[in-house]
């Protein structure tokens, strides 16, 4: 059927503040299903009180509500548009994950939605709260012959006890109505039982938890599904997780399609969920449904079914290149699946079922260094922070660029020196699963651990411990040779595996450029290949890109020949003026969406300015790799050796640097040292900014004041030094974000432990040492520069004293309390700082307040994680501004800024503490916030403001 003629407007919710098991997959989901509904000329109003987030712009919608996710702001959001004499016709709750949903039904239950004549669109709450309520999805599933777990809900503790005894350990616990697992676990024993009993019952809003045998140890897929309103069904994608059942599929290492599926079981698992999904509710739109499956018997069991969009609908999309939350918008609003066009190709129907003809590994990305304490071990509940994804044409190839995404100072799946050969941590490291199980997986074979021991502790599927296994076997037969004697066809194998040149490098012992050149001589080569959904069949219009060596290139000596004409290469260059904008990679602490935000308005600018647009990034949750952003995507490693294999095929005129947080940064030397243009500030002057000894000279110069400090590189040159500038002081390595490895340290014996561990996690670093302001009050300014002139967009003062992250500080814009004496000397301090380093784009500088006398922190002469708060809270796109500044398109003096200015902004640290129970809630230095809320009054009698103001001295640690 077409599209509902009765829904003129739409409000969309979104998901709030980004925390652990809730991320920027639904921002995604938001901004495309957005977009989506607007195309068919549907006015769309969004709540959502995120303001990090590219969704919560006006780009995305026609009108945008920072507001809490709270039913009285429903309800004044209703009110305001029946005043405007145009109504909400229809709320969309399925994009903004578990807090959209509960916030629908919360809703729903009050009589809202009824009162506003409001109807629900793309779900049926009924199918969410069977899906949601544990006893009723286990009967329901029962009744559709799908077998589940033995077990049942208890809403008491008594009752709980009852049923362990009824069915015996080991057990799962299952809070209702939670999400990323909170609450869950396994327990083995009667002990365990009781406190993981209280908790979950305690974590459930509904105070039930189911009681379950336990499958730990069974394989583990999902099928993400489409269905519309004649009830026609689409499989998008087969997910297997590499790691087995016990594991939250958020934590666990997936891959696509799956690889160790037999088709006779796919089928079966086919038409299980679409029996499933027909059971739960005849609603049209996305379900993601998870089996888990007995190695020994084949049996399959129903998990859980998410009747919505979800994290995997991201991994699927980007997987597939099929755009699940555009069409769910779609079908959401009246379509079928055959009356919609496939967005990839722009010529065939989205009624058709993806083909790909590559593999997708996704790695998830920790931050458990952030919590001293925490239990590092992976169960139940989720605790990863982000995910990378790769692509190849085979596992071994994405993984190893999946493995090269994650920024963890290493260069893919091992072959870097930076084994574990202690066989009896390896044991317990593959028995009792942590972050770095992958590769000590990997150490565990290089150790000469037997197969079937390593195949035992794990319950890892035999092929993908032989995929590793091989990987080994290769490098052993690399290492008897010298790069001179080196068979050309070895080292094209080891590239088709995802080997980096770094890793090759190590293993030759030879220089990374060393490897380039011999390639280069043999015509060894990596071309790129299309995301197209089909497998080829059809041509893609949209040009979504991946890096392979697997062709089959003449080795030669001959001079190497363009890319371009390679065979097997579908990347094929224009001749537009190009720019390349480097993206995050995946999401951690201290590197948010709020980046992402920035990628995407980069984008958007540059192509304004007339340039052909190309974006590189491995996120797959995040905006700025949906291929409807950029003229180009290249979904691939933020790692040199594939940056500068794109840069060297596409020929921009430039990269910009400054909007992808530090991960682009980071490139500024090597991309320089290379003759790249970096596009604005240049790489000298973001060296300048990190240097602290040449920063400070350069402060003395411009006469702004700037606490004592000192650099040194080891612990008795710090206690020496400490002497000299006295205690309290602030410690840190330099070139790091979100604060990592800050502390405040108060007598010797403090400072020396800490530069002893900065030392152990960072050897040859650089350490700052300030003397640390007590009692100071916090600042910070962010401004957009030409070289010339300087405009300030925001000044924000912290609640919070000096001493806590700026992350993890509420903020206030503008200042509050400041005088005006103080405010003109960060306005005077801006603004020499920004011209004296050059700097052309965005840059944020911080301030310490003490005494009426301001003093510089530090200078960051790029995007920040204030400029989206600020775009959003002033109504001012400044990073589309900034960005054309960058590329001298326009000056500061050409913008007419009109920020709107009415009370006051608040930023709102949010925490997922609840993920580490074990953990000190302490504030320090070091960033610990996932996300962030905005929050606006009118004035300072705010009882809100009255409060966190109150508490400002409550959370300040070491």
């Amino acid at each position: 059927m077409p599209k509902n003629a009765q829904i003129r407007s739409v409000l969309i919710i979104g998901s709030g503040p980004i925390v652990i098991g809730q991320a920027c997959e639904f921002d995604y989901a938001g901004s495309q299903a957005a977009r989506s509904i607007r195309e068919e000329g549907i006015e769309v109003a969004l709540i959502n009180s995120n303001p990090a987030t590219i969704m919560t712009d006006p780009i995305n919608a026609d009108h945008v509500y920072l507001m809490p996710l709270e039913k009285k702001s429903i309800v004044e959001i209703l009110k305001k548009h029946q005043e405007m004499g145009r109504p909400i016709d229809a709320v969309l709750p399925t994009m903004g994950g578990q807090t959209a949903l509960n916030l629908a039904i919360d809703c729903d239950k009050a009589g809202i939605w009824e009162k506003y004549s409001v109807k629900i669109i793309g779900v049926d709450i009924r199918a969410i709260e069977t899906t949601e309520d544990r006893e009723k999805f286990r009967l329901l599933m029962l009744q559709l012959g799908a077998g589940v777990c033995k077990g049942r809900t208890a809403r008491s503790f008594l009752e709980g006890k009852e049923i362990a005894q009824e069915i015996g350990f080991p057990l799962v616990i299952r809070p209702s109505f939670t999400l990323g697992g909170t609450g869950g676990g396994f327990v083995n024993t009667p002990e365990e039982f009781d406190k993981a009993l209280t908790n979950g019952l305690h974590a459930s809003p509904v105070h039930e938890v189911l009681v379950e045998q336990s499958v730990m140890g069974w394989k583990e897929y999902e099928l993400e599904l489409l269905r519309d309103h004649n009830g026609n069904f689409v499989i998008i994608c087969s997910i297997e997780n590499f790691d087995p059942m016990g594991i939250h599929t958020g934590d666990s290492i997936t891959v696509a399609p799956a690889m160790t599926l037999p088709d006779t079981l796919y089928q079966q698992m086919r038409d299980l969920a679409i029996r499933v999904m027909g059971g739960i509710g005849q609603f049209a739109g996305g379900c993601n449904i998870q089996f888990s499956v007995n190695p020994q018997t084949d049996e399959i069991i129903v998990i859980e079914v998410n009747p919505r969009v979800s994290r995997s609908s991201a991994l699927a999309s980007k997987a597939t290149g099929y755009p699940i939350a555009k069409i769910s918008a779609k079908m959401a609003v009246g379509y079928n699946l055959d009356e919609l066009i496939n967005p990839i190709t722009g010529t065939t129907s989205a009624f058709f079922e993806p083909a790909i003809d590559y593999v997708i590994v996704k790695v998830p990305r920790w931050n458990f260094d952030k919590f001293p304490g925490a239990d590092r071990s992976l169960g139940l509940q989720m605790k990863s922070v982000g995910e990378a994804m790769g692509i190849g044409r085979n596992f071994q190839e994405a993984l190893q660029k999946a493995c090269q995404s994650l920024e963890i100072r290493r260069n893919g799946l091992g072959a870097d020196g930076r084994e574990l050969a202690d066989r009896e941590a390896l044991r317990q490291s593959l028995a009792h699963p942590s972050w770095n199980r992958l590769f000590h997986i990997y150490d565990a074979f290089k150790a000469g651990m037997s197969f079937r021991t390593i195949q035992q502790l794990t319950k890892i599927d035999p092929w993908f411990l032989h995929q590793i296994e091989e990987l080994i076997e290769l490098e052993r037969e690399m290492e008897q040779y010298d790069l001179d004697d080196l068979p050309p066809e070895l080292l094209r194998i080891a590239k088709q595996k995802g080997y980096a040149d770094r890793q090759l490098a190590h293993l030759l012992q030879v220089r990374e450029s060393k490897i380039y050149d011999y390639r280069q001589k043999h015509n060894i080569r990596r071309v790129f290949k299309c995301v197209d959904t089909c497998a080829a069949e059809f041509e893609a219009r949209t040009p979504y890109y991946y890096s392979t060596f697997n062709n089959q290139l003449p080795i030669t000596t001959d001079r190497p020949e363009p890319v371009s004409d390679l065979p097997g290469n579908e990347s094929i260059r224009s001749n537009r003026k190009k720019i390349v904008v480097l993206g995050s990679g995946p999401n951690r602490i201290g590197q948010g969406i709020e980046f992402d935000y920035s990628c995407v308005h980069g984008v958007l600018a540059a192509k304004e300015a007339g340039y052909e647009t190309i974006m590189i990034n491995c996120n797959p949750e995040t905006v700025s790799t949906d291929p409807d952003i950029a003229d180009k995507l290249y979904f691939e490693p933020v790692f040199w050796e594939h940056v500068h294999a794109i840069i060297m095929h596409e020929q921009p005129e430039g990269v910009i640097v400054q909007l992808g947080g530090q991960t682009a940064l980071k490139m500024a030397e090597k991309l320089t040292r290379y003759g790249i243009k970096i596009i604005g500030t240049s790489w000298e002057a973001l060296d300048l900014a990190e240097d602290r000894g040449h920063f400070s000279d350069m402060l003395r110069k411009l006469d702004i004041p700037y606490p004592k400090f000192g650099t040194v590189r080891e612990s008795e040159a710090a206690i020496e030094l400490s002497r000299e500038l006295g205690f309290p002081l602030l410690v840190r390595p330099s070139y790091v974000l979100g604060g990592q490895n800050m502390k405040i340290v108060i007598n010797e014996n403090e400072l020396e432990q800490h530069v002893m561990k900065i030392l152990s996690d960072i050897p040859d670093n650089n350490i700052l040492l300030d003397h640390f302001l007590e009692n100071a009050i916090e600042a910070e300014a962010d401004a957009i520069c030409d070289g010339e002139d300087v405009y300030i967009i925001g000044i924000m003062e912290h609640i919070e004293p000096a001493g806590i992250h700026s992350g993890d500080s509420y903020a206030v814009l503008p200042t509050f309390d400041l005088s005006d004496n103080v405010i003109r000397q960060i306005e005077e301090h801006t603004k020499k700082i920004a011209v004296a380093l050059k700097t052309v784009g965005l840059i944020n500088i911080q301030f310490a307040i003490k005494d009426e006398v301001v003093y510089i922190i530090e200078a960051n002469p790029r995007a920040s994680r204030t400029v989206p708060f600020i775009c959003k809270a002033y109504q001012e796109p400044y990073v589309n501004y900034a960005t054309k500044v960058m590329l001298g398109d326009k000056k500061v003096k050409d913008f007419d800024f009109k920020p709107v200015k009415k009370g006051y902004a608040i930023k709102i640290p949010v925490f997922s503490f609840s993920k580490f129970p074990n953990v000190n809630k302490e504030l320090g230095p070091e960033m610990k916030s996932t996300g962030e809320g905005i929050y606006f009054i009118d004035d300072l009698t705010d009882d809100f403001f009255q409060k966190i103001y109150a508490e400002r001295n409550l959370y300040l640690s070491r």
